[in-house]
């Protein structure tokens, strides 16, 4: 038995969950991602449970068990995913990614302290109040921290509020540290913090509505004292082009022509889609989506990619033609999804962004209550056809550099936040996280792909080829620093479906049964995931890390100490998970670069790439797998 073969046996053969972007469901099915208080990932991705190492044992919060240990203000800055995996956090090997120690000597701040207080705290350094490690000691990193974590402890609006505040008492008088005689310092400071903000945000700025207008009046507020203080002209300069470029949305204002309408996965597999180069979505944006009737017609309605199940089902009741008398005497029509497998789900009128959280091959119905048992899938979603592929024509260097190609496209459109909306904002829907979850959706249709296309395949030494071909995927994936890739074909020659087939593994020659065990041991999740987080420490960026494992730190992060008691913030915890973001940030620091021709061979395997055709259903692999060889 392989050694990931008992956990893919117990988990199913998905990387992200029934929904493909969700986490901890089962296989093919459509739970929606559950609560923030019970988000856990796949189980692949947690520790085996074997016998733990002396010292092994994870440490529990300190005190009254609610907040993480406070480092000492000398101790060395390190991400949750830099300890070993006998200290507090998950096995490490990511180097440090702050300033160096002398720049960082007054992180964290203190003890826990009240959001107000700690924004106080960020403007006295930004604005080089004295501390006793000298002026705004530490103030970079602190900056860093309270933008991206913000929102777990100051909503948007109000933290633009208290700058708009802070820039207006800004020459009333007298504050501790601060020289009564001059605004400037406090004035820059302000600036400061809203110059980063933006920079930070960047275009999803245009879904923070409520925080527009605050903005906008914080900005004329400073460029009043732009003929006061020439010295700022620099950075008001900057924050004109910065506000220029978010085009805000204020509520009274009337609303900007509509978008153009974005193609998303799946959604009329059409060529000249699918080669466009992918472009971050928007909880604004605008697709076409197809919702099918009992009997598998369909209407096909234009709506924004946040739209609640309620807008979805008034549009498809729009397109029916329902009178509002018809409406009055007939049950109402619900919303479901429907999985291959199918299973289904009732989608609530209150959801909302659900295109992005539907399963590989799954569907939208809208039907009345009593018409929801006799729900079935689509024909082409459960009837599969064996045959050559465009994988048995393209060279594995080809499909392995489209794979990165277009995961690298997937992984730039993902906006940092997104991974902290994702943890700890999931069912808020105040900024959606669309982007991250088509991501994950692809981690788990490239699974299923590799498992598909080897149990399509009926002859013995063509399936044989064909394993030693994904081998050599995952090795050029690896080679181009594609974990995301080179962990999904993985994960997929593990399915337990191919890993049955004795003679075909038996064929394979013995370089490519020893490499294989290599890339196994990779990917082995013991002692957290210690050797792939030891090999990824070696890689500079460019490259596309495993993302799922991101999520996990953040959850243990999450899970392992409370944000706020009693109203004051912990800032250790927001620390850990900024430290994880600038993780991110520094893979995608610099751009890729893969020489891929234009030719019409290349652009057909380009489309092959970007459009599987998959069985997400497990129980229907296996189906193939025993008609392949009964027994193993």
């Amino acid at each position: 038995m392989k050694p990931l073969e008992k956990f893919l046996k117990k988990q199913g053969s998905h990387l992200a969950g029934r929904a493909g972007a969700g986490p901890g469901a089962g296989p093919g099915g459509l739970q929606r991602r559950p609560s923030v208080s019970r988000l856990l990932l796949p189980g692949f991705l947690r520790e085996p449970a074997e016998e733990p190492e002396r010292g092994m044992e994870p440490a529990r919060p300190g005190g009254d068990g609610r907040w993480l240990e406070l480092r000492p203000p000398d101790a060395a800055l390190r991400s949750p995913s830099s300890f070993s995996s006998e200290e507090l956090s998950p096995g490490g090997g990511e180097p440090p990614l702050s300033p160096d120690p002398a720049a960082t000597c007054c992180w964290p701040p203190g003890p826990p302290d009240s959001p107000e207080r700690l924004l106080g705290a960020l403007l006295d350094r930004l604005g080089g109040a004295p501390t006793s490690h000298g002026q705004g000691c530490g103030a970079d990193v602190l900056l860093d921290d309270v933008i991206l974590t913000h929102s777990l402890f100051l909503p948007t609006e109000r933290l633009l509020q208290e700058l708009h505040q802070c820039f207006l008492l800004a020459s009333g008088g007298p504050s501790p540290g601060w020289a009564a005689s001059d605004a400037r310092p406090r004035k820059r400071a302000v600036l400061t913090v809203l110059l980063h903000f933006l920079e930070t945000y960047k275009g999803i700025l245009q879904e923070e509505e409520s925080a527009g207008k605050v903005i906008k009046d914080l900005y004329l507020l400073i460029m009043k004292d732009v003929s006061l203080y020439p010295e700022l002209e620099d950075e008001i300069l900057r924050l004109h082009q910065l506000v220029e470029r978010a085009e805000l949305k204020v509520p009274e204002e009337i609303p900007p022509p509509s978008k153009q309408v974005k193609p998303l996965f799946r959604h009329f597999r059409r060529i000249d889609s699918c080669l466009q180069t992918r472009v971050a979505f928007r909880g604004s944006d605008e697709i076409f989506c197809r919702v099918y009737m009992p009997d598998h017609s369909y209407v096909t309605i234009r709506s924004r990619l946040s739209a609640s199940v309620q807008d979805i089902l008034a549009a498809v009741t729009e397109k029916l033609q329902y009178s509002q008398e018809q409406g009055a005497r007939e049950e109402a029509l619900a919303l479901v999804a429907v999985a291959s497998s199918g299973e289904k789900a009732v989608l609530q009128p209150s959801e909302e962004c659900v295109f992005t959280t539907l399963g590989i091959n799954s569907h939208l119905f809208a039907c009345t209550k009593d018409a929801i048992e006799s729900l079935v899938p689509l024909p082409e979603e459960i009837q599969v056809s064996p045959g050559d592929t465009e994988i048995h024509r393209a060279e594995a260097e080809e499909i392995a550099n489209h794979l990165t190609a277009f995961h690298w496209e997937l992984f730039r459109c993902i906006h940092e936040l997104e991974f902290v909306d994702y943890v700890f904002h999931g069912e808020r829907g105040r900024r959606e996280t669309a982007n991250l979850e088509l991501l994950l959706q692809r981690c788990s249709e490239v699974q299923h792909w590799v498992a598909t296309e080897i149990l399509l395949c009926e002859a013995l030494g063509k399936r044989a080829h064909l394993l030693k071909k994904f081998i050599k995927i995952a090795a050029i994936c690896k080679q181009n620093q594609d974990m995301l890739s080179f962990y999904a074909v993985v994960m997929g020659l593990d399915n337990a479906a191919v890993c049955r087939l004795r003679l075909t593994w038996e064929k394979l020659p013995g370089k490519f049964k020893n490499l294989f065990r290599k890339f196994e041991t990779l990917t082995d999740p013991c002692r957290n995931h210690k050797t792939y987080r030891e090999v990824l420490s070696k890689m500079n960026p460019p490259l596309i890390p495993f993302v799922p494992l991101i999520l996990k730190d953040l959850t243990f992060v999450h899970e392992g100490s409370k944000t706020l008691l009693d109203g004051l913030v912990n800032v250790e915890k927001l620390h850990s998970i900024a430290e994880k973001v600038r993780t991110i940030r520094k893979y995608r620091s610099r751009p890729l670069c893969l020489d891929l021709e234009a030719s019409p061979s290349q652009l057909q395997t380009k489309a092959y790439v970007r459009q599987f055709q998959v069985i997400d259903n497990q129980n229907l692999l296996f189906e193939l797998s025993y008609k392949l060889e009964a027994s193993s």
